[in-house]
């Protein structure tokens, strides 16, 4: 690969136009201006519940050090149960929504036979279940049950619009070179629901972060992150209760973001970006 100067100077020029270097400077301007107006009002107000970013930063650094009291376990033990948790959920609801969003949106007779059933339960927010998903499957499994709920539609709806967006024009052409049903479900219509697949799986994971948190908070047993944002606004420790938040939104950040840069990736392989 030629690094020449010329090279180099191209691409800033072709990136420059494209308005994408105007992420690096905007982000922190954005970010820095936040951070700013916090400190500034931590200072102006001085409320217990609201600390510097400084104070939040310390505790974040702190709570992967020394264990949280009474919890017993540090923030990567928090981490790791609501990972823990969270992907079982996801797995869960991958494997529940998109062999069922592929049927009902290949077979119309399916779509007419689930479609009432589902349209009964997708209002109910994800949050309403936790009360019963408590009582049946206890502190563990009830919030993986949540996030089950959270991903679980989302992912269903973009598989169901995925396969009936198909191009027609693809799937008469493979009727015509005598592909048979099996051949036409497995060459034409999953690989060009790919790209809507993965837009459900980017946005139900930003749901399903919304569900841990907000389940855990009301039960959880073995530590987690949103027991941790729980446990220490309940004990006043509100520099720890932000910097849970703070985990909360990285994590979040991490898995869309690498969720939305493989959708992408499929969208540009498949031709349809």
């Amino acid at each position: 690969m030629n690094f020449s100067w010329a090279y180099v100077k191209n691409n800033w020029k072709r990136l420059s136009e494209e308005g994408k270097l105007r992420i690096f400077w905007i982000t922190p301007l954005s970010l820095g201006g936040f951070l700013v107006v916090w400190w500034i009002l931590s200072i102006l107000l001085k409320l217990a519940y609201l600390p510097s970013p400084i104070e939040v930063f310390q505790a974040l650094i702190e709570s992967f050090r020394i264990p949280a009291p009474s919890l017993g376990i540090t923030m990567t033990s928090n981490i790791a149960a609501s990972l823990q948790r969270f992907l079982i959920g996801f797995v869960l609801a991958f494997i529940a929504a998109v062999p069922l969003g592929l049927i009902m949106g290949f077979f119309r007779g399916a779509e007419m036979f689930a479609k009432p059933i589902i349209e009964v339960f997708r209002p109910i927010p994800p949050i309403a279940w936790v009360p019963i998903f408590l009582l049946i499957f206890k502190l563990f499994y009830g919030p993986v049950m949540v996030i089950f709920i959270g991903v679980f539609f989302p992912l269903l709806s973009n598989v169901i619009f995925g396969v009936k967006s198909v191009d027609s024009t693809l799937v008469d052409a493979a009727k015509t070179l005598g592909a048979d049903r099996l051949r036409l479900f497995t060459k034409v219509i999953f690989p060009s629901t790919v790209p809507f697949l993965m837009t459900g799986i980017t946005i139900g994971l930003g749901i399903g972060w919304m569900c841990i948190v907000a389940a855990e908070m009301i039960g959880a047993v073995g530590g987690g992150v949103g027991y941790y944002i729980y446990f220490m606004e309940q004990l006043g420790r509100y520099e720890y209760m932000y910097a849970g938040m703070v985990v909360i939104a990285i994590l979040g950040i991490l898995t869309v973001g690498i969720s939305r840069y493989v959708e992408q990736y499929l969208s540009k392989l498949m031709g349809m970006r």
